[in-house]
């Protein structure tokens, strides 16, 4: 899926990997995310994706000039998981709309595990 952005000039379409990218940049930044998840159905295990692979534990849905994003992510033990929370929505809501200039409907978080960070 695309976002399309029409002005003057002509039309700009972001691809939905890159919106993913940018947006799971900016959640491995907040405070109390250890990062991405990714769960596999077959086993039920839950694994911390690397830096590289961050796009697997996003689903961006892109529909015109809005979006809902899905996060998969692991949060730091002790933490408050809805002070986590609040602060990946409005940092990612914030950035992405600034970003790609479309705007962010909903943001869902799933919370798939809890590490022990030294």
């Amino acid at each position: 899926m695309r976002g399309r952005i029409n002005n003057k000039l002509g039309e700009i379409q972001i691809n939905a990997d890159v919106i993913a990218l940018y947006a799971g940049t900016t959640a491995v930044e907040c405070f109390g995310i250890v990062g991405m998840a990714a769960v596999s159905m077959k086993d039920g295990l839950v694994k911390l994706l690397k830096r590289e692979s961050l796009t697997h534990g996003i689903n961006v849905e892109v529909d015109e000039d809005h979006m809902s994003i899905d996060f998969h992510v692991i949060v730091s033990y002790g933490v408050s998981i809805c002070a986590v929370a609040d602060n990946l929505i409005e940092n990612v809501k914030y950035k992405v709309e600034a970003f790609t200039g479309m705007e962010v409907d909903k943001i869902n978080i799933y919370v798939e595990g809890v590490r022990v960070i030294d």
